[in-house]
């Protein structure tokens, strides 16, 4: 799953990209992204299914790590439903997303639509 990143797995990116909040914002970011999780999770203001979307779709919106954002944020999206909520992992669409195929298209699609604050095609992608 990370193939070569473990060179520097765990390291915070120390570096702006064209993606991702400011390097210096990274720390209180995720700090708001975990407080806002145990809110949701307290207060059932989603669905589990989406909760778990949201958190993996502002995980990778923060951008923690050079490389593997995506990967990461689907694995915790993962750890969320399986220790938190005691339900099966998502299937994130059975197929690879590395390659450009219909399925990464379609990750793809809705992760923008997610940024609009759509997330019914993440959520739906995610559990097929």
């Amino acid at each position: 799953m990370f193939g070569d990143v473990w060179k520097w797995a765990g390291t915070l990116r120390n570096s702006n990209k064209n993606i991702g909040v400011d390097r210096f914002q990274i720390s209180i970011r995720l700090r708001q992204l975990i407080d806002n999780c145990i809110f949701w999770i307290d207060n059932k203001t989603f669905s589990e299914e989406e909760i778990a979307i949201r958190f993996k779709h502002e995980l990778v919106a923060i951008h923690i790590f050079p490389n593997g954002n995506g990967r990461h944020s689907r694995l915790l999206g993962d750890i969320i439903m399986k220790q938190i909520f005691k339900k099966p992992s998502f299937t994130w669409g059975s197929k690879k997303l590395g390659s450009k195929n219909d399925n990464r298209k379609f990750y793809i699609t809705a992760l923008k639509k997610a940024d609009q604050g759509d997330f019914k095609d993440l959520i739906s992608f995610s559990m097929e």
